[in-house]
């Protein structure tokens, strides 16, 4: 039976390396995490369908979040990231890794832009961070 999980306390980690991931949970509200094989046809002479294998993979993940100048938070935090390689691990709770808690880390992605205002009269400021590329894994060893 298929269940829907509504998530309340995921997780959100950021850092130029796995062993340097600093928790962003707190100015998190949203991510979208994709992953893509990007589909080379394969079809052959006599075929009656169009066939395909996969190519290279094209991982995204896009962050929602509360922008904020202070220390330590989005834009200070976000700023220097952008032009880099960096790793993302995004978990539905904040609970140790497990097989009903999975760790999705994108290895490797690229933040190519920085939205460093996007402000409306009376309202929070929110802003996408978009994470392109990478190497998408599953880590489930506690």
């Amino acid at each position: 039976m298929a269940t829907t999980t509504i998530l309340s306390n995921p997780s959100v980690e950021i850092g130029l390396t796995i062993s340097t991931l600093n928790n962003i949970s707190d100015q998190c509200t949203a991510a979208v995490f994709t992953v893509v094989s990007e589909p080379l046809e394969d079809t052959a002479f006599g075929s009656t369908s169009r066939t395909y294998t996969s190519g290279l993979f094209s991982n995204s993940l896009t962050l929602t979040m509360y922008n904020s100048y202070a220390t330590d938070e989005t834009y200070q935090l976000m700023s220097g990231y952008v032009g880099k390689k960096i790793v993302v691990k995004v978990k539905p709770t904040s609970a140790a890794d497990g097989a009903t808690n999975p760790g999705f880390i994108l290895t490797d992605g690229f933040i190519s832009e920085l939205p460093v205002v996007n402000a409306s009269l009376g309202e929070l400021q929110v802003i996408d961070i978009e994470i392109q590329g990478g190497v998408y894994s599953v880590d489930v060893t506690p």
